[in-house]
């Protein structure tokens, strides 16, 4: 707020005593709260809250998601601003309350600033965020996988047609092995069910930043890790003959973006933005762009336009 007005919003505080605290209160929060389509044009603004990580959000300006959302912006006709969080953050962020999973159940506990609208960032779709936040149409597929060092005696699973057991002998892997894991993210061991079995996990917190799994990998910090599948692409070209895929982890999943519950249109604008640029041809050039030979990982998603 420029200095005169905030001189000048002071002096009512002072001169209007409770009354006035109240307004100022109450305006607060009406700042704070999440913004659906209608306020969002209102305002003339979109806050994009994208995180670090892999060709996503590049941390450069640019990314497959930061495209996406920007061309959302201006298909409703407002300024695009990207807002760097981190996978901590992000829900708090959005929402303005800290997410908090107990016994089964998330709660909305406390009270924060929002700093964005929507949330697209290879943020991938779990049930228990699904009951905080509203989701997308899905912008991209994924996959968690096992990952071992190349030098590692542990060798790739063959495969095979049915993916439900080529999931258990890939967890059967991991036996009394470490695996390097980051808790609050999509590489959570409690998103596919591997804590409380006995396994060697390793939290890794000495940062939110997933790109920094397989350098500690590689630190020997762990006999594994694990990592999505776009994200692996990446790595497995910087780390090329350092590390290797062993096997898969969960079955296929959707990556979307997010919206506050109470911002259907924005969510419903988002994925008639999402339609458009699928049918001119944009979408297809951001996955070129940004993931070429995403499509021989994902061939029925891709088939299938979703």
């Amino acid at each position: 707020m420029p200095e005169k007005l905030t001189w000048l919003w002071g002096h009512f505080l002072r001169q209007g005593g409770p009354a006035v605290l109240a307004l100022a209160l109450a305006l607060a929060a009406w700042q704070a709260r999440a913004a659906d389509l209608a306020e969002i044009r209102a305002r003339g603004e979109l806050r994009h809250l994208g995180i670090r990580y892999a060709n996503f959000v590049t941390g450069e300006g640019d990314g497959f998601d930061v495209e996406l959302v920007r061309g959302f912006a201006r298909e409703i006709g407002v300024r695009y601003t990207l807002v760097y969080t981190d996978f901590y953050s992000v829900l708090r962020d959005l929402l303005g309350q800290d997410v908090v999973k107990r016994d089964g159940t998330v709660t909305l506990e406390g009270s924060h600033p929002v700093r964005g609208d929507m949330i697209a960032a290879g943020f991938t779709v779990l049930p228990w965020r699904e009951q905080v936040v509203l989701y997308s149409s899905p912008t991209f597929p994924s996959q968690v996988l096992l990952v071992a060092p190349a030098a590692s005696p542990f060798q790739p699973i063959k495969g095979g047609p049915d993916l439900a057991a080529d999931i258990a002998e890939t967890r059967a892997l991991i036996g009394p092995h470490s695996l390097l894991v980051m808790e609050r993210t999509c590489l959570d061991p409690a998103n596919y069910d591997l804590k409380g079995k006995g396994l060697d996990l390793r939290a890794y917190t000495r940062s939110t930043n997933l790109n920094e799994m397989v350098p500690a990998l590689l630190n020997h910090e762990a006999d594994f890790t694990l990592l999505d599948v776009p994200d692996a692409m990446l790595d497995l070209q910087k780390w090329a003959g350092r590390i290797k895929v062993i096997g898969p982890i969960s079955p296929v999943q959707d990556l979307a973006a997010a919206f506050p519950r109470d911002a259907p249109g924005l969510r419903d604008a988002f994925n008639r933005h999402l339609d458009h640029v699928r049918a001119d041809g944009r979408y297809d050039a951001l996955v070129a762009r940004y993931y070429p030979g995403i499509r021989r990982a994902f061939p029925a998603f891709f088939a299938a336009g979703k």
